[in-house]
């Protein structure tokens, strides 16, 4: 049924420049795979040979030598045969692995017998389907003994650091660098849920959803049946379904969420927190479980709904020691809006179509003969079916950072949450290695996007981006300025404009928000706990180009943004982060320049973000006859 791997070599997903030539990127990091099967052991064991594969994986950009992969060390002493991993086929590799990979870990407090065996359990309990589907892995783990306990614990704190520890490595006995496999092999931190079943749930209760390290990291959580001690707490909030739970479980997790609220549907009910609705629990009783239904009715009604994105400092209330410091080895992972894309579409409308490998903008090359020929287009059905009036819906170019694929960005920006929220158009090209020809590829991008659906609106054209991507933002609106209504480079590398560029600036101003974090200032500057030079340059910039008088920085008085600001906000972004906004007005009254800065976040992605910067630029319009900008303060 399944091909077996011991040093299979999968297509490559890769990056290739034809000097001289005219492929460009032609990269989809979904390398092809077929369906495996395989013993925890026999995944670690194959894991380095296709990892190595992957787009990016070929060479260490700091030794300029090939990568070497291997296992992750918390998976040495990992007892056998206790766990298997099932791998969809075409799974997400290289850039992509991270985010967009689903993983299901189940627990199922039985034995069983074989490979075959373990494997029809899975499909018996329609899981097989689900991950097929998604995209992504699940992995089946057995007690050590004849039922879950203690003994089962350091396990999964290993399977948690090996699954998470995407682009991890560790340091050889001769220096050199071993990367480790097995988190792009199987496993990922995004869309990341637990399944329990009868003990399965039990073990949970006691010995997972008590650790914070451990309950924080699942967007979403499945408990059949089982049982809590009195003296177990839940550590955090967590998404939970629980099938004929016990009084005494509900009571734990209804408490950890902090419940305030409730609904009903037939045989449901809901308690959720009405200022965050994704701490609920839901609940049901059945006479007789059937696993399949329950799973689907689990996975489509309640875990689409949520995401995890690790947001927080490196080594934070980790659960153990042994192998903390890993990438990604923090808690808790925030919790954060899905809009899932089943098949292509989201269930509130936006369809997602992928064009990879175009020569539409070939004429467009880098010195090395790259274009752009990748990107992705997010669209409500509206603009799709031509039910929109013409020029009625935005259109947002979303720019990922360096090492991101477009699709997980837009995902994990928030803009795909944002796109079915409000109705607006998102464009997301790859443009990873296009460099100086950025600008003017993403000119013609829009300009294609705003010929071929007519129900986009060119007057209100944005453009954000994050990191590298913040840079990118930069140069579009360097480029042709005259072509979006305003743009916001989040955590954005600086870049500067030629003097053509500048020259732009002469008949046009563009409406800009800068945004920035704590720790993402202190990456780029270190013991700095304000806003770095290359920023407070853009403002400096920015405010020129926009008609704001100049700004003199006093950060003694105001230390972090460096002045006061013509108006300015405080409030808390997903109940978690404190954020600034500070605003520079024209001499209008017109916010031209935007500072936001977000305190404890690390240089990450964070969906919040989608929001703040749309909540900027939704209040800005270009007039298409004057090319003047247009402010309207009463937009919702």
């Amino acid at each position: 049924m399944f091909k077996k791997l011991t040093s299979i070599m999968v297509a490559l997903c890769m990056t290739t420049a034809l000097f001289g030539g005219a492929l460009a990127l032609n990269s989809t990091c979904q390398p092809g795979n077929e369906a495996t099967f395989e013993t925890l052991q026999e995944a670690i064991q194959n894991a380095p040979e296709i990892v190595k594969t992957y787009e990016g994986n070929d060479l260490d950009t700091m030794t300029k030598t090939a990568k070497v992969f291997g296992p992750h060390p918390a998976l040495a002493n990992y007892p056998e045969g206790t766990t298997f991993v099932y791998r969809s086929p075409d799974m997400f590799g290289g850039r992509a692995a991270a985010r967009l990979n689903t993983n299901l870990i189940v627990y199922a407090e039985q034995h069983f017998a074989s490979k075959d065996e373990a494997f029809a359990y899975l499909k018996s309990a329609g899981l097989i389907d689900i991950i097929d589907q998604a995209v992504g892995s699940i992995v089946l783990v057995t007690p050590i003994g004849d039922t879950f306990g203690s003994a089962d614990i350091a396990p999964y704190y290993a399977l948690q650091t090996a699954m998470c520890a995407q682009k991890a490595s560790g340091v050889q006995a001769d220096g050199s660098n071993l990367y480790y496999a097995d988190a792009e092999y199987f496993g990922g931190y995004g869309y990341r849920y637990f399944i329990g079943v009868d003990g399965g749930a039990t073990f949970f209760n006691n010995n997972i959803a008590t650790t914070l390290d451990f309950v924080s990291r699942l967007a979403g959580v499945l408990l059949v049946g089982g049982d809590v001690d009195e003296v177990r707490t839940v550590a955090t909030f967590v998404p939970v379904y629980l099938v004929n739970a016990t009084d005494r479980t509900i009571e734990k997790y209804k408490a950890a969420n902090a419940v305030n609220a409730q609904k009903g549907e037939k045989d449901l009910v809901t308690y959720y927190n009405q200022a965050q609705p994704l701490q609920q629990v839901v609940l049901r009783t059945e006479e007789t479980v059937e696993l399949a239904a329950t799973i689907s009715d689990a996975y489509y009604g309640l875990f689409l709904q949520a995401m995890r994105v690790p947001v927080v400092l490196q080594g934070m209330y980790t659960a153990g020691t042994p192998y903390s410091g890993y990438n990604f080895d923090e808690a808790p992972y925030s919790l954060c809006e899905r809009n899932a894309l089943i098949n292509g579409v989201s269930k509130n409308g936006i369809h997602m179509i992928a064009h990879q490998g175009e020569d539409r903008f070939a004429d467009i090359k880098t010195d090395a003969g790259e274009y752009l020929d990748t990107w992705y287009e997010y669209l409500p059905e509206e603009v799709l079916n031509n039910t929109a009036p013409a020029g009625s819906v935005p259109l947002i170019l979303g720019n990922h950072g360096g090492g991101d694929d477009p699709r997980l960005y837009v995902d994990e920006m928030g803009l795909l949450a944002l796109a079915g929220d409000e109705r607006v158009a998102v464009v997301a090209a790859d443009h990873q290695n296009i460099g100086d020809i950025r600008g003017k590829a993403f000119t013609a991008l829009v300009e294609y996007m705003l010929k071929t659906y007519p129900a986009l609106d060119p007057s209100r054209v944005y453009a954000v981006g994050y990191s590298m991507g913040g840079g990118a933002t930069y140069s579009a609106g360097y480029s042709n300025p005259k072509l979006y209504a305003a743009i916001a480079p989040v955590a954005g590398t600086n870049i500067e404009p030629t003097d053509d560029e500048v020259k732009n600036f002469a008949d046009c101003q563009l409406p800009i928000y800068l945004s920035t974090s704590d720790y993402d200032v202190r990456r780029l500057q270190a013991a700095c706990s304000r806003i770095n030079d290359n920023l407070a340059n853009q403002i400096v910039r920015w405010s020129g180009f926009n008609g704001v008088a100049p700004v003199t920085f006093d950060f003694d008085t105001y230390p972090l943004s460096g002045f006061q600001g013509d108006e300015w906000t405080v409030e808390t972004l997903n109940n978690e982060h404190l954020s600034y906004t500070w605003y520079l007005n024209n001499q209008d009254g017109v916010p031209m320049v935007a500072l936001n800065y977000v305190k404890d976040l690390i240089h990450a992605l964070y969906p919040e973000y989608a929001k703040t910067t749309w909540n900027y630029m939704k209040h800005f319009s270009r007039n298409q006859e004057t090319g003047a900008i247009i402010y309207n303060p009463y937009v919702k």
